[in-house]
């Protein structure tokens, strides 16, 4: 098995995501040889998102000054106050939050229902926005939004968790090489188990588990094939309890030249463990698995650079959720670099997921 080091690797694959990760892994290592940077003011709307916690890595960033936190819902900030990730932070009405002097940013990240709600004012009052995912049901809505985005040059970076995935990367990389020749199969399984307990926060969304977790790999399988020509959904109830939830779904991409099948479940034991991409090109095939602690299985028709014929197996460095996401919104801030994510691929992924929970899109 190939273990590749931090080092090696980011000078082995190159690209502007590449970049984003290895200035991440500069920042937090405390390095002292260039001078600092002025601090982006940032700040949080909401704590009621799975993933809202996150603000701990814009605290820990040389990038950032978090100057405050809106939640105004009086049980979710209870909760909240003792957490580290919010702990000392002053705590403000939304309007008094947008109207702190300096700030240039906000992380989304309130309850699924209320994020396109929250991300709207915030483009209306000028600032760049982290929008969790998924970008709500509102397909208009969310166009107004990055229609007032694009006009303002303002930044809305989609909080899906595996754009910055170092076998991502590296994936992408080989795309671009056409060391994997032309794609023609993207498998992908997006799953977990939720007990009994949290599984009525997800009924209210018509898209069940296609809707909570579908929504990464389906960012991916459109970054790698585009826009699909078609969308099938295949949505079951599939757990004994009686709740309605559709918690075992199927969605399959047509493109013109290839198939790609995305699977997400509230059921399956130890899922996170088989959470995987497979890519099959006509020169290779790339398996990514498990996603949130990448190793890949890599398969090629011919050498190239290290990389040799037939199967390798690949070890990447530790890959922490969100800490390249916040250093690439850094520089785009900036004016370092363009957004690797156009509002197009945004709104093509947020169609194409919508799909792919039986919604019709219009």
């Amino acid at each position: 098995m190939k273990t590749t080091s931090r080092r090696n690797w980011m000078c082995q694959v190159g690209g502007s995501l590449l970049a984003t990760s290895s200035a991440a892994t500069l920042l937090y290592a405390g390095d002292e040889t260039k001078p600092a940077k002025p601090r982006i003011k940032i700040g949080q709307i909401g704590v009621g998102h799975a993933h809202a916690s996150k603000l701990g890595v814009y605290r820990a960033s040389p990038d950032y000054e978090v100057v405050g936190i809106v939640e105004p819902d009086a049980a979710l900030r209870r909760q909240a106050e003792s957490q580290a990730a919010y702990r000392d932070l002053p705590w403000m009405t939304r309007e008094q939050f947008l109207n702190v002097p300096g700030l240039q940013a906000v992380t989304v990240e309130t309850r699924v229902r209320d994020l396109l709600d929250n991300a709207e004012a915030c483009i209306a009052a000028g600032k760049h926005v982290h929008l969790d995912k998924p970008a709500g049901e509102s397909l208009p809505q969310y166009r107004r939004i990055l229609d007032a985005a694009a006009k303002q040059k303002l930044l809305v970076q989609m909080g899906y968790m595996y754009r910055y995935n170092p076998g991502v990367i590296l994936l992408r990389e080989m795309l671009r090489q056409g060391w994997l020749g032309d794609v023609f199969e993207v498998h992908t399984v997006m799953s977990k188990v939720i007990p009994a307990a949290g599984r009525g926060e997800l009924i209210p969304y018509k898209g069940g588990l296609m809707f909570e977790l579908g929504c990464h790999v389906i960012d991916l399988v459109v970054g790698v094939l585009g826009k699909p020509a078609a969308v099938h959904a295949f949505s079951r109830h599939s757990s004994k309890i009686d709740d309605g939830l559709l918690d075992n779904m199927l969605a399959v991409f047509e493109y013109p030249n290839a198939t790609a099948s995305v699977k997400a479940s509230a059921l399956e034991v130890d899922g996170g463990e088989r959470r995987h991409f497979v890519l099959c090109g006509t020169e290779g095939t790339f398996h990514i698995q498990p996603l949130d602690n990448p190793s890949a299985r890599v398969t090629l028709s011919a050498a190239h650079g290290e990389y040799r014929k037939g199967y390798q197996d690949i070890r990447f460095p530790k890959f922490d959720r969100y800490v390249a996401d916040a250093a690439d919104m850094a520089r785009i801030i900036r004016g370092e670099k363009p957004s690797d994510f156009s509002y197009d691929h945004d709104w093509s992924v947020q169609e194409s997921l919508l799909k792919a929970c039986g919604q019709t899109t219009g």
